[in-house]
């Protein structure tokens, strides 16, 4: 079972959407406030899949080199996210180890 951690940008209750996974969120582990660069190496190699809203992700941080995947969401809010509960958990199934990957309205 592929191990998810939610960005603090993401509604904790998608947690319960993707429960075919197991998914923690940055808030639950304390690790709220801090910058992505940091981030990043916190939960990789601790987690599978990353999933995030933040857009500018791959713009704004060096994503080489490490195993985490990450895969980003066209929205924050719950009710535009469990409409597409699918793709993202079909996102999370298929995304290859490092790799980053936009799920698509």
């Amino acid at each position: 079972m592929k191990k998810v951690i939610l960005d603090e940008n993401l509604p904790e209750p998608l947690r319960h959407v993707l429960a075919d996974f197991e998914v923690v969120t940055v808030r639950f582990l304390g690790w709220s406030g801090i910058q992505n660069g940091e981030l990043l190496k916190l939960v990789d190699q601790r987690f599978d899949v990353f999933l995030t809203g933040d857009k500018n992700l791959r713009y704004q941080q060096n994503l080489t080199d490490r195993e985490i995947a990450i895969i980003e969401v066209p929205y924050t809010r719950l009710d535009l996210l469990e409409s597409m509960a699918g793709k993202i958990r079909v996102a999370i199934s298929e995304v290859d180890p490092g790799g980053y990957f936009q799920v698509k309205v």
